[in-house]
């Protein structure tokens, strides 16, 4: 992960930490403070070398210090003591759905309890139902939530990885030996986890290139380097370099770019016409007695780039997003491959929040920053009052009302189009929250998003609310945030046909915590006739470039513009929302 998302996880789990202890307030201002460290776009090390960390909206002296201390030595003090004083794997714990800071206390204290292993060994041994105020109904859903705390480990977010990835490449592409670079793996697929880094480079001289990056000052430890490869540790990740010549480079690419699915229908579709392909090029081996006597044998017609790769084999170039064995070689084959969402076909941003809410921004904050993002216009989503993620201290109706006047008075001097909109939580029985039907009829947009009762099967209740009358948008609708909780169980086709029946949008929601609808959701939407919506939710104006991961994600979805709400115009977003 990036320097800034490593600060902010210490952060993150200080604040943990503090909560075990039921100190108040402090924990709170921590979590603001990361979420705002992992989404600025600078390098902490660079603002902590200029002192200038205190640029970081809701970072004061006490926690610059922390993150300078952090940037410096690899780890803050107070963490460590607080470390000591309660011995626990508290990030791992407090994956398991139902498992927060306080339980992580209580259960070391009633069971010597550390690790996700001896939360294991005590729940199936029934010793948890024992402690004061579990049962046996959360001792069960503990243990069920066990396989999802641990698949979890070892995977990092796209949001983390790809900024590191981004950086490798730009770093051995300005090594002088290397022709170009590229990201490869689950990375360039845009997956919403990845294990390592991986990076291919084009280069003449793979012994000086390796050495090279092998030296990268930046890296945390050199992991190994041989004669064309080398790992190495960078922010806590490890990142692979392989070296190839320039003449295979296309080959390279298209081959540890995988999946390893899709390799293998490619390789089949290669050898109905009598020919090879690996990761050295495109080889004819009509006239080859034995094709698999080695990796080049028979005449090579293909290899330095991706492009001629796949013209080769008679198919159109497929993008990254789509390399996963679903369809995507017969969509080819047959001409028929999507001609998919790009960044720059986003108009704007229809899920976001300001300081009404759980937002750090003004609402005139929030509108000059999407206006200077690019975007041609913005809603303002804040959270409407009833339980959900925001407590019960959400917007009321009059609230709204009053916010309304406030973005209007916004809108009217603002250089984009501006929308006045709530976020709903949608309950357990699939109702619209506590906001009354007419507040919400006086808005532009209402997006209704599940943020509480998150377990089992939510299709019922989405279905409720996507034919509620003045619903517009589902809001990340499986409610999940990876590596933390899976969220509810959809029938993602019945969803999808209510939405596509009624007019409402599924949102993709962009946030890498997110990334909700997941891409096969987003293809079954879509292949329904559904309307996507790729928002990124944003709490502030860092958040706002996040939209790149939801395009990534409405990609790997099959998705077009012609698919996706904000694709379009402000006037096409009214006539979508009837406005």
């Amino acid at each position: 992960m990036s320097r800034n998302a490593a600060a902010a996880d210490e952060l993150e789990t200080l604040a943990d930490f503090l909560e075990a202890r039921g100190v108040e307030y402090k924990p709170q201002t921590y979590r603001t403070a990361a979420a705002n460290v992992r989404d600025y776009p600078e390098d902490v090390a660079a603002l902590a070398e200029s002192d200038s960390l205190g640029d970081i909206e809701g970072v004061g002296d006490a926690i610059a210090d922390k993150i300078a201390e952090f940037v410096e030595t690899g780890e803050i003090a107070e963490l460590e003591a607080e470390r000591e004083e309660l011995p626990v794997e508290m990030g791992a714990l407090t994956r398991v759905e139902g498992v927060g800071p306080k339980t992580v206390k209580q259960l070391h204290e009633a069971l010597d309890i550390r690790d996700l292993d001896d939360l294991e060994a005590a729940a199936e041994a029934g010793e948890i139902q024992d402690v004061k105020g579990f049962g046996e109904k959360t001792e069960r859903n503990i243990l069920d939530g066990i396989p999802f705390a641990r698949e979890s480990q070892g995977r990092e977010l796209l949001g983390d990885a790809r900024p590191v990835g981004e950086e490798v490449r730009a770093f051995v592409r300005s090594l002088d030996p290397v022709e170009t670079a590229d990201l490869c793996g689950s990375l360039r697929r845009w997956k919403p986890t990845i294990g390592d880094v991986d990076v291919l480079a084009a280069s003449p001289d793979d012994a000086r290139t390796v050495e090279a990056f092998a030296d990268w000052e930046r890296a945390d430890e050199r992991i190994e380097a041989g004669t064309n490869k080398a790992s190495l540790r960078v922010d806590g990740l490890r990142v692979d370099l392989r070296v190839v010549v320039p003449e295979e480079y296309g080959a390279a690419l298209q081959y540890f770019t995988g999946s390893r699915e899709h390799n293998i229908r490619l390789r089949n579709h290669a050898i109905a016409q009598e020919k090879k392909v690996n990761e050295y090029g495109v080889f004819n081996v009509s006239d080859v007695a034995d094709p698999d006597s080695g990796q080049r044998v028979g005449d090579r017609v293909a290899g330095e780039t991706e492009e001629n790769v796949y013209d080769a084999l008679g198919l159109p170039f497929i993008e990254p997003e789509l390399r996963e064995d679903a369809g995507e070689i017969d969509a080819a084959k047959g001409g028929e491959l999507p001609d998919l969402l790009d960044e720059s076909d986003i108009g704007g941003d229809l899920h976001t929040h300001t300081e009404h809410s759980d937002g750090d921004n003004t609402v005139e904050e929030m509108v000059e920053a999407a206006a200077e993002f690019g975007h041609d216009y913005v809603a303002v989503t804040d959270h409407g009052e009833g339980p959900g993620v925001f407590g019960d201290s959400g917007l009321s109706a009059a609230d709204l009302r009053a916010q309304r006047e406030e973005i209007e008075s916004v809108a009217a001097d603002a250089a984009i189009d501006v929308f006045a909109g709530v976020e709903t939580n949608i309950d357990s029985d699939g109702n619209v929250a506590s906001v009354p039907d007419d507040a919400l009829a006086e808005l532009d947009i209402v997006v209704a998003s599940p943020h509480s009762a998150l377990e089992g099967d939510a299709t019922d209740r989405l279905v409720r609310a996507i034919e509620h009358e003045h619903v517009d948008v589902i809001g990340h609708p499986t409610g999940r945030l990876i590596n933390q909780r899976p969220g509810v169980d959809i029938d993602a086709e019945r969803v999808a046909a209510a939405a596509a029946r009624e007019g409402v949008a599924l949102e993709v929601n962009a946030n890498p915590n997110r990334l909700d609808l997941e891409g096969g959701q987003v293809r079954t939407a879509i292949e329904a006739g559904a309307t996507i919506a790729v928002n990124t939710d944003a709490h502030r104006p860092a958040g706002f470039p996040r939209v790149t991961y939801g395009v990534h994600t409405a990609r790997r979805g099959w998705a077009e513009s012609e698919q996706v709400l904000n694709a379009r115009d402000a006037d096409g977003v009214r006539d979508f929302l009837d406005l």
